[in-house]
């Protein structure tokens, strides 16, 4: 919801203020900034601390980072900067969420687990494209940020009351058969400032970079994030500009690639689950799945680019259709850390999305410029997407594996080498 409030609020922002698509691409990728520099510290601080209080922080940073927007809107570095705070405050919660369910679900649950957790993405973008325009438009802009910023702030509340039953999965052992696969030893909130610095020395940084599975979760993670960050951010404008709707009517339309997404959410996690229940190779599931994700997007913005003089609404069902079966990705891609290593599934996550993020920076940015410079949308917006598509697909079809990995087994292996 914080994250298209902004994306709906821009538009009478930027005629209150006078900015340019330019300007409002760099207010918007202000985000980003601090979503990128906060994936590893949250993935690192997840796996130290435990993913339920890195999750409560991280909660209410964005929350109050989104209540003071309508203070600060009027001086630029202000704003950025409380973008940024917003950003830092969402970065380090995927993190948290895939630290606690990497720790409490088994592999024959996690497509689920996953697409329930992730899905409330989707299901907020379509509160938030629902409820922000009447609010805008009664209440004015600025009442949009009062009001969802406080909503983090209850939800926080409500859940320090939320009691957790955590399933005695530490100790379980790995194995082929969809199980658990590997220990994670317990943690302590309790963690003395040697005792940090120990951990950190410990993560095995160097064998996560030497997995070819790693490099195609990182690019594959960057080529998606390019298509969903860019049309979360711009789809409701060019559906204002370019299929001239008001702005309701333009944010109503937005609502339907999340809806769309919710429901594809639905299909995807028993299809996953069902074929790996069945015997079904992990790593097939993840590469059907992933590529689903893909190709269904680039293949239906390739027809809402060309010119075909199709009606508006054609243009809404292909973007939906795309946009909605990319979420077959949360049975893809984002499961995949999980498979491959429960007890750095974390810290995975926040060195795949850290580089996920850099599209939100340049890439939100890049398609307001352009828009500005080609005044064509379908090079601006659908032609990178695209591309990055096409390519991730193929990298991910030729490196992915969800084969559990033992990274620390792998370290230890190499230091001996190194020490004789």
């Amino acid at each position: 919801m914080d994250k298209v409030n902004l994306s709906v609020a821009i538009i009478p922002m930027s005629h209150q203020y006078g900015w340019s698509s330019s300007t409002a691409g760099l207010v918007q990728s202000s985000f980003f900034w601090g979503y990128a520099l906060s994936q590893l510290p949250g993935g690192w601080l997840a796996k130290l601390i435990g993913g339920r209080t890195v999750l409560k922080a991280g909660v209410l940073v964005w929350s109050l980072s989104t209540a003071v927007i309508p203070v600060v809107a009027g001086f630029m570095p202000g704003l950025v900067l409380s973008r940024i705070l917003v950003g830092i405050g969402e970065g380090v919660s995927p993190s948290a969420a895939t630290d606690l369910i990497a720790r409490t679900i088994p592999l024959q649950e996690r497509s689920r687990a996953v697409s329930v957790v992730f899905g409330g993405l989707a299901f907020g973008s379509v509160l938030g494209l629902l409820f922000a325009p009447p609010i805008i438009q009664n209440l004015g802009w600025e009442s949009v940020f009062y009001i969802f910023g406080l909503l983090g702030i209850i939800w926080c509340l409500v859940f320090e009351s939320v009691q957790e039953l955590q399933p005695d999965l530490e100790n379980t052992s790995a194995g082929s058969n969809g199980q658990v696969s590997s220990s994670v030893p317990s943690k302590s909130s309790d963690s003395s400032l040697e005792e940090i610095t120990d951990s950190l020395k410990d993560v095995p940084w160097g064998e996560f970079f030497k997995s070819k599975a790693v490099w195609a979760m990182i690019y594959t993670h960057f080529c998606g994030s390019w298509g969903h960050y860019t049309c979360l951010s711009w789809l409701p404008t060019f559906f204002s500009e370019e299929l001239n709707l008001n702005l309701t009517d333009a944010a109503w339309v937005s609502i339907l690639p999340p809806l769309g997404s919710m429901v594809i959410t639905s299909i995807a996690a028993p299809f996953a689950d069902n074929l790996i229940s069945s015997g079904v190779d992990t790593t097939k599931v993840r590469k059907i799945c992933q590529a689903i994700a893909f190709l269904s997007p680039a293949a239906f913005m390739m027809l809402s680019s060309v010119d075909l003089g199709l009606p508006p609404w054609v243009v809404v069902a292909f973007l939906t259709g795309g946009i909605s079966l990319s979420n077959f990705a949360l049975s893809g891609l984002y499961c995949t850390h999980q498979d491959i290593s429960r007890e750095y599934a974390s810290i995975l996550l926040g060195i795949t999305n850290t580089v996920g993020a850099v599209p939100g920076i340049v890439g939100v940015a890049l398609v307001g410029y352009l828009v500005d410079t080609t005044h064509s949308w379908s090079m601006s917006l659908f032609a990178p997407s695209i591309f990055f598509y096409l390519t991730g697909t193929a990298v991910w079809l030729t490196f992915a594996s969800s084969e559990p990995q033992d990274f620390n087994k792998l370290a230890s292996e190499s230091l001996t080498e190194g020490n004789q």
